[in-house]
């Protein structure tokens, strides 16, 4: 396959997109509810510090081979494995990206469709007068309800699908252009309205006075596998970004920028949705039901809640829809790479999404008492694995065959920094990175 013909217009078109690649359900429903899981403030040291030492260096990685082969994930795996002297069988590490990421879009189209379900009851104001008892009940209703998630489910496929279909310039590119920029708008009007309420004060404590004495084994593991699963590394779906990078842009400043901007993010919504809960005097450490029961029930208390309730979800939609994308590209590109035209992959690709995701529809109804795996359901299935064993493993082979395969000349220029520079990040990723994926991929098996 010839070299990719589009290109990101710009640097800001490069890190808008890789942003909304990597801002989604991580950061604002997986980042807060974990969060209170763990200890608040001192789980998000722990994170920072693991995004600077674990995620960085393996996105950049990741990035780093897309743009040094310019073609699908595949062909520039294959590709530059043959420039190098190494086995063509690397190509196969692609195509493992793109199962994964088709296993991870398959649960998440469905999960963002309940963020519609949620914007729609929230505008009509739904849960205005309801007890916490009916709202939970109305969720549990809902997810029992494979009609209602069906449609929320094809909905958002079609949203994400005929983005990537028109590609990178009319598609990509022009929507994070525009919706990026609202997403932190809507975030920091969140941010200024929680600053209103009576939790905003413990809110701040919680999420920046840490207390180390609770730090854990448990707690190191969680914020190491959340630093890695929340910049969307390891399944080749930013390999597919890197080919469309700017020629002269530092793959380095580029990166740190994406890492500020989506720390910022859950930042933002953490301080957000804490002071909210804290308002009403509701446990933080309340799982993944934290966004679609108990912020409901807290914002359904505050006066213009039901306002500020339909602006988390909107935000909560746009998110998912930029990571959305994210995911869908490389499995497109890969299509693309044997032949078929963008829109028809772009088609093919939403299909087979669209197939496999109605077995997580499914599992909360007719098939929820079916668990071919490990205890399993079909949800738990493809919500676990992929995430906690597949992006790890990916992730590390990728990190592996950027710093120990890749020739030296080739991985310098394609990271876009002097020889120092390349030296630190080469140095970081080898001793550093790599076994710390190592561990987030072992305890993902265990």
């Amino acid at each position: 396959m010839s070299e990719t013909l589009e290109r990101w217009s710009t640097r800001r078109a490069f890190i808008l997109a890789v942003t909304g690649a990597a801002v989604g359900l991580g950061n604002i429903w997986r980042f807060p509810y974990i969060t209170g899981e763990n200890g608040g403030a001192v789980f998000l040291v722990l994170y920072v510090a693991f995004v600077l030492l674990l995620g960085l260096p393996v996105m950049m990685a990741e990035i780093m081979v897309g743009r040094a082969g310019r073609r699908s994930p595949v062909a520039s795996l294959g590709h530059l494995a043959v420039a190098a002297g190494a086995s063509r069988h690397w190509r196969l590490l692609g195509l493992f990206g793109a199962f994964t990421v088709f296993c991870i879009l398959s649960f998440y189209s469905v999960v963002s469709g309940w963020s519609i379900e949620f914007l729609v009851a929230s505008i009509n104001g739904d849960f205005r007068g309801v007890t916490p008892a009916e709202i939970g009940a109305g969720f549990d209703a809902f997810l029992a309800d494979p009609g209602r998630m069906i449609f929320n489910h094809t909905l958002f496929l079609l949203m994400t699908i005929s983005v990537v279909a028109v590609g990178v310039a009319k598609g990509l590119e022009r929507l994070n252009n525009v919706l990026m920029p609202l997403l932190y708008l809507l975030l920091v009007m969140l941010a200024g309205y929680a600053a209103t309420t009576s939790g905003f004060g413990t809110a701040l404590a919680w999420l920046f006075k840490p207390d180390f004495s609770a730090v854990t084994p448990l707690v190191v593991m969680h914020a190491m596998g959340h630093a890695f699963f929340t910049l969307a590394v390891g399944a080749c779906a930013l390999m597919a970004y890197g080919a469309y990078m700017p020629e002269q842009q530092s793959l380095p400043r580029a990166v740190g920028a994406v890492a500020i901007l989506d720390v910022a993010v859950a930042l933002l919504a953490g301080i957000a949705i804490f002071s909210v809960v804290f308002s009403q005097g509701m446990d933080p450490s309340e799982g993944p039901g934290l966004m679609f029961v108990t912020l409901p029930i807290a914002f359904a208390e505050l006066p213009g809640g039901a306002l500020w309730l339909s602006m988390f979800f909107l935000l909560l939609l746009l998110a998912t829809w930029t990571s959305s994308i994210n995911l869908a590209e490389p499995m497109v590109s890969t299509l693309q790479g044997l032949g078929l035209p963008r829109a028809i992959a772009a088609a093919l690709v939403g299909l087979a999404v669209w197939l496999l995701g109605l077995l997580t529809v499914f599992s909360f109804s007719s098939l929820a008492e079916w668990r071919p795996l490990f205890g399993m359901n079909g949800f738990e299935l493809v919500s676990t694995i992929p995430p906690e064993v597949f992006l790890p493993l990916g992730g590390m082979l990728i990190a592996i065959f950027a710093a120990w395969v890749l020739p030296e000349a080739m991985a310098r220029r394609a990271l876009g920094v002097n020889n120092g520079g390349f030296a630190l990040w080469r140095a970081v990723t080898r001793w550093i990175a790599i076994p710390l994926t190592l561990v987030v991929l072992v305890a993902g098996l265990i």
